[in-house]
């Protein structure tokens, strides 16, 4: 093709001509070309990312299902475009895939997964820095840059992009390795961080995440403290445009004025004069528990309201009876596999002192990271500052003796008794309500004209084990499938093996195991299955828009985590309304009264915007409304002590609403 002088000159031009950084223009060749259904705000965020030049990098913090993925991809594509290529993305390790997906099929991005297989890989070949690519962009998990920080420090990054960046909100926290590392690997090159939740359980959590942006915005932690972390609760302001409760008006004026210019949120209501959000509609399934399984929920409770007891970490006793409550709640299977991990834990206890005549009990039970899966990121988010120091002086003080023997082998015969109880209960009341749950399910979606596609969330392993035996004998056996951290079931291995041949000519593999693992389960579930039974693994990250029943199976209590379960399918470019099932034990008044809070307050179940940002932020934090149920769980022992305090709790309730 032959073109004039007069053309070469103004393609020349339109090529090298210079734009202000937060004009459209700028980002006019980068829109052109992307395969996405652009929205102002999306356009309005990535332009936000390049306002300040001399900026540090910025905070893209839109509530769960408005595109940040897309946001970020357009700031990726004008780096790329002005040959800026040395990009690194940070992620969860369950979204490598999602990412390196997006990024071709969207953006036309190249990019690479670094893990141990393909670094070591890359090394062989000759490239002695794997993250230094002169034709991809990096996308490496959390893990790997922690133990590969001296590798990026010695690349000069024009850009790092850190997704879920919420899980580095703790980095002020001297017992939070990986996210310091990370943050002094990536000091120096410019960032940006994706979170949808930029505040979770405390004011603290904000001055984490600007300073992995910019150290010197606050200041250092004790000034942070000072001028704004140290305030009374009545006195809370919400801002709904920042996603953060802050007290006083003038300490609230300049906590915004200072995240600014770094940080943008766009809520779902504010874009739907252009986006048709659908609606959600809740079916609630009521059980009622059996002789045999009201006898274990009442001993445990018993047991668990003890003021000593041994075979819980005294450091950690509110967080392991939050868990173990968790679990009675899930199944009979998963409370009887812990049950034997504290006894066995306390043999080896009582074992201990008898051979040095002191022991310190600061171990958790065997195979309980395994089943509840969550419990990384609930130690996290449940232990503070002051937690942390008090667990310290426990770790000192704590010490058993061989006094203490006859009361350990005592709670050892109770958890036995527990576990026994436990093993002899076969059909769960819930398990066999959860087949009504389904059809009824399944009857509406198609009502709405959705596919027949459920995602049914649990918190336990073991209980996902034991859902997956109740729904292949009752007629769903080669339409369900299991999504979980590990993805180790013969099932799964069958569905990648199959998956890797399916595209084997193709770019959709990546050549890191996990990562296309889990995007070969997402492609099951879509053509093939009808049931994913899935834990936390899937409540974060994974895009399910074509599925429209959601099933709470165990239903917890941070409203956070149970709007991103639901975010999943109830999001953009969902076309059918999202029905939502949850199960309510009527013979447990504290059940009742969580979900009635749930449901009523914080309206998660129904509606088009699910948990608003003003009735999450009258609670302060997801974490902090957890342990005020955990607390209420654990003090009261009568049907009016529990109606008693969470009155108390719905009135304060009601008084922070109305105040926002």
């Amino acid at each position: 093709m032959s073109i004039t002088d007069y053309h070469a000159k103004y393609f020349a031009y339109e090529l090298t001509k210079r734009c202000a950084s937060d004009s459209l223009e700028k980002l006019s060749s980068t829109l052109s070309n992307a395969q996405v259904d652009l929205n102002p705000h999306q356009i309005e965020a990535a332009l936000f990312a390049f306002k300040s030049p001399l900026s540090k990098g910025a905070i893209l913090a839109d509530e769960v299902g408005l595109g940040k993925t897309i946001e970020a991809g357009l700031v990726l594509s004008q780096k790329w475009a002005e040959r800026k290529r040395k990009i690194l993305l940070i992620v969860p390790s369950s979204l490598r895939k999602q990412w390196n997906s997006e990024l071709q099929e969207k953006f036309f991005l190249p990019s690479i997964i670094l893990e141990a297989k393909s670094f070591n890989q890359s090394i062989k070949d000759g490239n002695l820095n794997p993250f230094n690519q002169e034709n991809a962009i990096v996308i490496c998990s959390y893990h790997f840059a922690k133990a590969k920080s001296s590798y990026i420090k010695q690349i000069p990054f024009e850009l790092v992009v850190i997704d879920e960046a919420h899980r580095l909100r703790n980095v002020y926290k001297t017992s939070n390795k990986i996210a310091r590392e990370i943050k002094d690997a990536i000091q120096e090159y410019p960032k940006l961080l994706l979170t949808a939740t930029p505040l979770q359980n405390s004011l603290l959590e904000l001055y984490g995440l600007t300073s992995i942006i910019d150290d010197h915005i606050f200041g250092d932690l004790n000034s942070f403290k000072a001028n704004y972390a140290k305030v009374s609760r009545e006195q809370n302001i919400y801002d709904s445009e920042l996603g953060l409760v802050e007290p006083r008006q003038e300490m609230f004026s300049d906590l915004r004025n200072r995240l600014k210019p770094i940080c943008i949120r766009t809520l779902r209501r504010q874009v739907l004069e252009y986006i048709n959000f659908r609606d959600r509609k809740p079916i609630t399934q009521d059980y009622v528990p059996t002789e045999q399984e009201i006898e274990l929920y009442d001993g445990m409770s018993e047991y668990l309201q003890q003021p000593k007891l041994y075979a819980l970490p005294f450091s950690q006793r509110q967080l392991m009876t939050l868990i173990l409550r968790k679990l009675l709640a899930s199944s009979s299977f998963a409370i009887a596999s812990t049950l034997n991990g504290l006894v066995y834990k306390l043999e080896k206890l009582e074992e201990e002192i008898r051979k040095k005549s002191v022991a310190i009990n600061e171990e958790l039970p065997l195979g309980l990271e395994e089943n509840y899966e969550g419990l990384t990121d609930t130690v996290d988010e449940w232990i503070d500052d002051k937690e942390e120091d008090d667990d310290e002086k426990g770790k000192q003080k704590k010490k058993y003796t061989l006094e203490d023997i006859p009361s350990i082998q005592a709670e050892k015969k109770d958890l036995e008794k527990f576990r026994d109880i436990a093993k002899a209960i076969f059909k769960n009341s819930k398990g066999e309500s959860l087949l009504i749950a389904l059809e009824e399910g399944f009857k509406m979606t198609a009502t709405l004209g959705a596919h027949k596609k459920a995602v049914l969330f649990t918190e336990s392993r073991i209980t996902q084990d034991y859902l997956w035996k109740l729904l292949s004998e009752s007629g769903y056996k080669d339409k369900i499938l299991l999504f979980n951290g590990s993805n180790n079931d013969q099932k799964s291995k069958d569905i990648y093996v199959d998956w890797l041949k399916k595209n084997k000519d193709s770019d959709k593999i990546s050549g890191s195991k996990t990562a296309d693992l889990r995007a070969a389960l997402v492609d099951y579930f879509k053509s093939d299955a009808e049931i994913m039974i899935a834990t936390e693994a899937a409540a974060e990250g994974i895009n399910l828009q074509f599925c429209s029943l959601v099933i709470n199976y165990d239903l917890p209590w941070n409203p956070q985590r149970i709007e991103q379960r639901i975010g999943r399918c109830h999001r953009y470019g969902q076309k059918h309304d999202v029905v939502v099932v949850n199960f309510v034990n009527r013979k447990n008044a504290a059940d009742r009264r969580v979900y009635e809070l749930l449901d009523q307050k914080f309206q998660l179940f129904k509606g088009v915007f699910g948990a608003s940002d003003e009735v999450l932020g009258s609670i302060e934090s997801g974490v902090d409304f957890e342990k005020r149920i955990a607390a209420i769980y654990q003090s009261c022992r009568t049907e009016d002590e529990i109606n008693t305090a969470f009155d108390a709790l719905q009135a304060e309730m009601d008084e922070s609403i109305q105040k926002n």
